[in-house]
């Protein structure tokens, strides 16, 4: 798989803003193909959105970029393995951009495994027990064996109820990470042939001094793009809103910003009101598998005793195929039996509707008519069915 791509960096371009709202609309531009903004990454830990074939990831949701996980990786098949294939691009046959999370969100959600050291952070596999550390020099290396046009600055995640103490001690120390993420950076060069660009991650937990001290700190690597972590991991949705309008204030224009981890479709929109053009999520799949699916309408659970005998289309709105050629009847049948192809037809509807809701609201973006659309969506988006 030659890549066809001369792209030697990274370029954003900012083509319309909304004028009742923050939301925008552009385009990234990276070494696999460019990416139309706001846009939601479909979630690929080990280098495979489950249950979906990328065949279906590229021609039916029309995915333009997808994530794989740093941490997962590496324990798993490892980066000897990666590095054979010629990166994680040629090893999984995704032929279009890729961005890599750095590990620290799996650090955090390992609390009972994890040491975390001015060093790095000092953890125990889930799969076999065996000992490791991930420092900010390290993790960048791996990074640049698995190979993703976008990579994650190494930081330390802390819980969205965390003490202020506790956040401005953690805060300090992942801006010391940075730098060395960063330095390490700017040693190595990417082994593939082609440009990758280093995110820095905006943290601060929910204390808005915090947020703003970090996103005017992250500014001084003038990087390709910057994200906004930590959130969604405990704190309520209006405090999260919050956080991102101050960071979002802050932040440069003429960079895409990156919301990690988040999250429902509300939330989405309500991101995208604030600025924000990148998002990925693990909800769409993991929901999905267990019956929950997301339409323009509202919330199905699958599941539901009502939906046994009702032969129409999953969702006859929908943007995916399976959308039209199975009933809810019979998806419902698929979920109860606990056949595979449930979760699988459940995964891609989901996934085509994330993907649906940012297209749409690029379209209503550019047509100046985002802000009463949004609130109209919100609204049905709330619903149970």
């Amino acid at each position: 798989m030659e890549n066809p791509y001369l792209c030697t960096t990274m370029k954003f371009t900012l083509q319309h803003n909304d004028h009742q709202s923050n939301a925008r609309a552009g385009l990234i531009e990276t070494a696999h193909g460019t990416i139309e903004t706001p846009i939601f990454m479909p979630v690929g830990t080990a280098a495979t959105v489950k249950g979906i074939f990328h065949r279906d990831l590229r021609d039916d949701v029309k995915a333009q970029i997808i994530l794989a996980n740093t941490y997962h990786l590496y324990l798993r098949p490892g980066m000897e393995i990666i590095e054979k294939a010629g990166g994680v691009h040629r090893f999984s046959t995704w032929d279009r951009p890729m961005l890599t999370d750095s590990g620290g969100f799996q650090v955090f959600s390992l609390a009972a495994r994890r040491k975390i050291t001015e060093e790095g952070v000092h953890f125990s596999s889930h799969i076999d027990g065996s000992k490791h550390i991930f420092t900010p020099e390290n993790v960048i290396d791996t990074e640049r064996t698995i190979g993703a046009d976008i990579m994650m600055a190494f930081d330390e995640c802390p819980d969205g109820n965390s003490s202020y103490t506790y956040a401005a001690r953690s805060l300090a120390m992942t801006q010391r990470w940075l730098d060395r993420c960063f330095n390490q950076y700017e040693r190595t060069a990417p082994k593939y042939g082609y440009h990758q660009s280093l995110f820095p991650i905006v943290q601060g937990c929910t204390f808005p001094d915090l947020r703003a001290s970090a996103a005017e700190f992250v500014q001084q690597y003038d990087a390709d793009g910057y994200a906004i972590g930590g959130l969604a991991v405990g704190e309520p949705a209006p405090v999260m809103y919050e956080m991102i309008e101050v960071v979002n204030a802050i932040l440069p224009t003429d960079r895409p910003r990156y919301l990690m981890g988040v999250g429902t479709p509300i939330n989405i929109l309500e991101g995208i009101a604030r600025g924000v053009d990148m998002f990925d999520c693990v909800m769409p799949t993991r929901n999905g598998r267990n019956g929950m699916l997301f339409t323009s309408e509202g919330i199905i659970n699958i599941r539901n005793e009502k939906w046994k005998d009702d032969f129409s289309p999953i969702d006859p709105n929908g943007a995916s195929f399976v959308d039209r050629l199975y009933s809810k009847a019979y998806l419902r049948h698929l979920n109860i039996a606990g056949e595979m192809m449930a979760a699988q037809i459940a995964s891609l509807h989901n996934v085509a509707f994330y993907l649906w809701l940012v297209g749409e609201a690029r379209k209503h973006i550019i047509a100046g008519d985002f802000t009463p659309w949004k609130e109209q969506m919100v609204v049905k988006l709330a619903r149970r069915l």
